[in-house]
């Protein structure tokens, strides 16, 4: 499939945040998983290992941990939010190559995040990418109801007036990418290039069959962004980047 046919009709580009704009071998995601485990250690006085374990059943059961905490003890989001993406960013290398590519596409560039606005703003900067995006879609944006929920995605398209099916979605978790394909949306995955470290849990990688509501799956975004210009601009055929698969 070329790629002018398949990103022809596309003019919003949405995005995900964490192990999508900067590589899953970073590590600036375990700094923020390992803020949520000395949150909850602080907040019930639990060890180490306990509140690893409580940390990964509120993510599994409500899709954050900041949602369960909510749910079942009425914690302070926002004291929440504030500790947990308290962390050094300095090891996010400016990536110019990748703003280039996003910068070419048309039309209008959204952040789709369940991190908050103030995690989005600070980690765009450290990869040279905060001038690229028209706004973010927090995690309070979304009254504290994380993707792969779909009242999320129903409050993204209704704020920022976007139309699924002139839309394409970027991101690193297969269950994320269900309900935008069911509306029309694009759908592409970005996974961890090979020999990279995965950050994501066990239940998240998806196996070696593709799900249907995945349309593309790349380990190079930024190869495959410039792919896509590369298509629009009547350049040679898409090809698959090393690593990425199409259905």
């Amino acid at each position: 499939m070329r790629a002018a046919e398949a990103f022809a009709q596309k003019d919003i580009w949405v995005f995900d945040l964490d192990n999508t704009l900067y590589p899953a071998g970073s590590d600036l995601w375990p700094k923020i998983d390992a803020r949520i485990t000395l949150f909850l250690a602080h907040l019930f006085g639990l060890d180490g290992m306990s509140s690893r374990a409580l940390q990964k059943y509120y993510y599994q059961r409500y899709g954050t941990t900041l949602r369960g905490l909510m749910e079942e003890h009425r914690i302070s989001a926002d004291d929440y939010l504030a500790f947990t993406h308290d962390v050094d960013r300095s090891g996010l290398i400016p990536n110019h190559s990748l703003a280039g590519a996003i910068t070419a596409l048309p039309g209008r560039k959204l952040i789709l995040t369940n991190g908050s606005r103030d995690h989005a703003l600070r980690t765009a900067k450290a990869l040279g990418l905060d001038e690229m995006f028209e706004d973010i879609f927090d995690i309070v944006a979304a009254d504290f109801i994380p993707k792969p929920e779909a009242a999320t995605y129903e409050r993204f398209f209704d704020k920022h007036d976007v139309d699924p099916k002139r839309s394409v979605m970027f991101e690193d978790l297969a269950r994320n990418l269900i309900v935008p394909h069911s509306r029309g949306m694009t759908t592409a995955l970005v996974v961890p290039a090979p020999g990279e470290m995965d950050h994501r849990e066990a239940f998240e990688i998806t196996s070696e069959v593709v799900p249907a509501h995945i349309d593309f799956v790349t380990s190079d975004l930024e190869g495959f962004l410039v792919e896509i210009v590369t298509g629009l601009n009547g350049g040679a055929p898409a090809t698959p980047v090393e690593g990425a698969r199409r259905r």
